[in-house]
């Protein structure tokens, strides 16, 4: 009887036959390989005996001019803060001698090196910095001609604006964007505009807006500002007296002076001077004691950039929301501003002429209808 065998795998028997046996060629595979490999890797010499004898024998007998390695060692011009040259002559004019015989020229010379040394240092420092303090220097002497020439033509008499920019002071301040909307901030700065610092935050601080504390904060900010950067509000008459004062007594000038503070830092002013009554733009009336008081000039708002967020609503939806943000603006000015344009006013008024009625003209023609 034969065997049930598959015909696959008498073909896979068959072919097996006739492929060479792995396992009788790789440790003779393998032994080759290491042979050489160990034979590459043997490191080869290089030493020479004969030289490696003659540098022996010459270190034996230790013959004195043979030439050794150089050392590093410190000398005195690097420990010492002194140059190698006479001070005298580094002095221009000065000689050998000269402070002993003529003491007097020599500290001359001596200053004058000291100055011009100063004076060279001065232009290197002003070489260093040019590019900040003065970038454009073609420009900046253009400009300086301009304004000569500009200055030629009237005849050195200055226009209204800058007389008045270089006797008045003012101060802008723009704040940051705050989240209300324009007209929500627009109904609180109607009531700051006109009234001075002191009595604007008095208004805020009882205010019951909710931008309120806001806009309170800008303007101390605001008035902070203006007194550092623009020197407004310190012309009391008696500030350095106070000063004084306190600088001899030890104390500081919250002590010497008796005005009642508020919590928010407002004070009542003291009159420095005969209090002087001035008439405003409007008509009304309104005593100043202090020249140097600041007001809010002009207030203003400006609309600021949107935010966005997301509503979600019912059924997979969404709305987008804007939210409107604003910032305002003042303009701080001093009382004498005002006094100014009182007087301004005062002064248009009493040149005004006089109004007189039309003079009486005699008929020249008579017609017996009317004319209309």
């Amino acid at each position: 009887m034969s065997a049930r065998i598959p015909s696959r795998r008498l073909g896979q028997s068959a072919l097996a036959s006739f492929r060479p046996s792995t396992a009788r060629l790789t440790p003779f595979t393998a032994a080759r390989h290491l042979s050489n490999t160990a034979s590459h890797c043997k490191e080869s010499d290089y030493s020479n005996p004969l030289l490696q004898k003659y540098f022996e024998k010459k270190e034996a007998e230790g013959e004195p001019g043979a030439a050794k390695r150089p050392s590093l060692g410190g000398g005195k011009l690097l420990d010492e803060k002194k140059t190698i040259f006479d001070p005298i002559d580094e002095v221009p004019g000065a000689y050998k001698g000269m402070e002993e015989k003529d003491p007097a020229g020599y500290i001359e010379l001596l200053k004058a090196e000291t100055e011009r040394g100063r004076l060279a240092a001065k232009e290197r420092e002003k070489t260093h910095t040019y590019l900040k303090t003065d970038p454009d220097p073609r420009g900046r002497i253009e400009w300086e001609r301009k304004k000569v020439l500009q200055g030629l033509k009237r005849k050195g008499r200055l226009t209204k604006e800058v007389a008045l920019a270089r006797t008045e002071r003012e101060s802008l301040y723009r704040s940051p964007f705050l989240s209300t909307s324009t007209k929500k901030l627009t109904r609180v700065m109607h009531q700051l505009a006109g009234k001075t610092v002191e009595e604007a935050l008095i208004q805020l601080r009882f205010s019951k807006k909710k931008v309120a504390l806001d806009v309170m904060k800008g303007l101390q900010v605001a008035r902070d500002e203006a007194i550092v950067g623009r020197g407004m509000g310190l012309g009391q008459a008696d500030a350095k007296e106070v000063w004084e004062r306190a600088r001899d007594e030890g104390k500081t000038v919250e002590e010497i002076e008796t005005d009642p503070y508020l919590a928010d830092g407002t004070r009542k002013r003291r009159a420095v001077q005969q209090p002087k009554l001035i008439e405003l733009k409007d008509g009304r009336k309104k005593l100043v004691a202090d020249p140097t008081e600041m007001y809010i000039a002009q207030a203003w708002v400006g609309p600021g950039e949107y935010g966005k967020s997301i509503e979600c609503r019912a059924q997979g939806r969404m709305n987008l929301l804007r939210h409107r943000t604003a910032s305002f603006s003042v303009l701080l000015k001093e009382e004498k501003t005002r006094m100014r344009i009182s007087d301004e006013i005062k002064k248009k008024r009493d040149n005004r002429k006089l109004w007189q009625p039309l003079p009486d003209r005699p008929v020249t023609t008579q017609r017996q209808f009317c004319l209309w």
